[in-house]
């Protein structure tokens, strides 16, 4: 146990380091334009964003928590920036116990879960993705996720809409792109719970290393 905690201690050291020059979290990563299809959850669930069915030009992070290369496994993630407010998603398991909980996989057609939970206006959510039969499959590299791929977005296991993949953005805009789950938010659609506070802060240190502005408007349309 003591080895494995030294281990991990270094690792932090060497990505704290290295996170003045590249995100500190998901610093590998591709950012495309996108299409958010709302489709509502019948029952409403006290967001707007999610009861209210409509089409959103967005713009979407596909990346790997650790930076890990070509297929080779890691915590994938999805952050999708929609109408002022920015959501991140993170490979999950699919058990009770581990649904919450960042998984390593193989490949991005995987399920994906948020790390905390999401307060609305009256009731606590559970925002999670999986594959979109319908659409493209994302693949198991970064270089190969194709423009036309798509997620299902669900809330408390009910799916509210699609996610479809538009045209790639350049490194440039990807490197620029600094996603705040905690800054936007809405009022109606926030995140919460235990972990809530380490999260905001962790974002906070990686953005003003790497000279990174949060904004919440989308750098470009699908």
């Amino acid at each position: 146990m003591r080895l494995l905690t030294t281990a991990l201690l270094i690792g932090l050291g060497v990505r704290v380091v290295r996170s003045r020059h590249r995100r500190f979290l998901h610093p590998a990563g591709r950012s495309f334009t996108g299409t958010l299809e709302i489709w509502g959850a019948g029952e409403p669930l006290g967001a707007a964003l999610l009861d209210q069915p409509a089409v959103y030009g967005v713009t979407v992070r596909i990346s790997k928590g650790v930076g890990t290369k070509g297929a080779r496994g890691d915590i994938r993630g999805v952050a999708i920036r929609v109408h002022g407010i920015d959501l991140l998603l993170s490979s999950t398991g699919t058990t009770p116990v581990t649904k919450r909980l960042p998984v390593p996989r193989r490949s991005f057609d995987t399920v994906y879960g948020a790390i905390t939970p999401y307060r609305s206006a009256t009731r606590k959510l559970y925002l999670e993705a999986d594959p979109d039969p319908d659409g493209l499959p994302l693949g198991r590299s970064l270089g190969t996720v194709p423009s036309g791929a798509a997620l299902r977005l669900r809330a408390s296991d009910r799916t509210v809409g699609r996610l479809t993949l538009g045209r790639a953005l350049s490194p440039a805009v990807d490197a620029a792109l600094a996603f705040d789950p905690v800054r936007n938010t809405t009022p109606d659609l926030h995140p919460t719970g235990l972990i809530h506070a380490s999260r905001a802060l962790a974002y906070r240190m990686s953005q003003r290393w790497r000279g990174a502005v949060t904004s919440p408007s989308s750098p470009a349309r699908p």
